[in-house]
């Protein structure tokens, strides 16, 4: 049986650039490295994947009960608030204490120690935490990230490619309730029709006010 200290966790995201709709932060744990080298064979940073390809390597991750996986969403009236790298960095925060949750009673059974002597996000720092390049975890928590991570390293491959699905899939339902922003077409980025569209007929309540367009 593999040990708990051979997890790794990888995080991700997508939707920092946008005009509109939420950041989305995905984390991938896997409780043995070996078993995730082996599962994440071929995984390719989401940005260099079809759409299609994309939505096949989500519905496999989620198929696999040795793939765990989390999402955390910011919304355009926190990133305004706050500003987006910080909003990001919640998100990553949010994703990684959702990985964390089911290893804090492992830990517990494990580590005898008084409260006193552990702080609690230290509880996980047998763990591999890796990030891509630009997100942060505060210093408590063990973790190392990595530039254009998303093109090294597969288990945040994997994040960054249930990150954008997870956002694609956001804005798809936006289109919906906002059509005629098109969502559906370039997902709230820049682009020149996007902005065109909203020189037209200026920003809606899913649009980042921060932004210049």
């Amino acid at each position: 049986m593999a040990r708990y200290r051979k997890a790794i966790i990888g995080i991700d995201e997508a939707g920092r650039g946008p005009l509109a709709g939420p950041v989305v932060v995905a984390g991938v744990k896997i409780r043995n490295a070996k078993t995730a080298k082996r599962l994440l064979a071929g995984v390719r940073d989401s940005k260099k994947l079809s759409a299609k390809k994309r939505e096949e390597w989500f519905l496999f991750f989620a198929s696999r009960p040795e793939i765990e996986y989390a999402v955390a969403r910011v919304w355009p009236a926190v990133i305004d608030r706050i500003n987006i790298s910080r909003a990001a960095n919640l998100a990553v925060l949010r994703v990684y204490r959702k990985l964390s949750t089911n290893n804090e009673s492992i830990a517990n059974k494990r580590i005898r120690f008084s409260r006193s002597q552990i702080r609690k996000d230290s509880l996980f720092a047998d763990v591999k935490v890796l990030l891509d390049g630009g997100l942060k975890l505060p210093k408590s928590v063990v973790h190392k990230a990595i530039i254009r991570g998303d093109e090294k390293i597969p288990v945040i491959a994997a994040a960054s490619i249930i990150a954008k699905v997870t956002r694609d899939r956001i804005m798809m339902r936006l289109h919906k309730k906002f059509p005629r922003y098109r969502f559906d077409l370039h997902k709230g980025y820049g682009t020149r029709f996007h902005r065109r569209i909203l020189r037209s007929i200026g920003r809606s309540e899913v649009h980042r006010a921060s932004f210049r367009f």
